[in-house]
């Protein structure tokens, strides 16, 4: 009776408390050694939070001005998600977006000449608009896969390789 009742709060707090997590996907490309980065963030939350950081009213799923969006989410992504490679800071590019059920998916990539042996990641996507927020973070280097997950504010994590 008891472990129904603990099954029964888990599904109804599951159902009455929507879960905060975005998904970063982070791989070294073997023959241009390009770090491609793959963000998946639920959309209603990232329109939310860059109304709020932009003091603009915009429509990720209609976009009247496709650029102004991309501009936006760029700008914002290279404040949150920060990667230092071998202690060196590199700079994200912004690729695009794409929505895929409820959520959006954002491409970045990084210029990289060499395998990366130490990967220092700052992911802070939605920190500043939902507390509990939760990023899992994916890296795969080579044949290697690790992964972690960060619970705000905690934003920092070191990958080696």
């Amino acid at each position: 009776m008891l472990s129904y009742i603990y099954v029964s709060f888990l599904y109804l707090s599951s159902v009455f408390h929507p879960f905060f997590v975005s998904i970063t996907e982070i791989r070294q490309n073997e023959k241009s050694k390009n770090l491609e980065i793959s963000s998946r963030i639920f959309f209603d939350d990232l329109e939310k939070t860059l109304e709020k950081k932009y003091k603009v009213q915009i429509n990720i799923l209609k976009p009247t001005d496709q650029k102004q969006i991309n501009n936006l989410i760029a700008d914002y992504l290279q404040q949150q998600l920060q990667l230092r490679v071998d202690g060196k800071l590199v700079k994200l590019k912004y690729l695009g977006y794409e929505i895929e059920e409820d959520a959006a998916w954002c491409y970045l990539e990084a210029p990289q000449t060499t395998p990366v042996k130490r990967l220092e990641i700052q992911d802070a996507i939605l920190f500043d608009q939902h507390p509990e927020q939760q990023n899992l973070v994916h890296v795969t280097i080579g044949k290697q896969r690790q992964s972690t997950k960060l619970d705000n504010p905690e934003s920092r994590y070191t990958f080696t390789f």
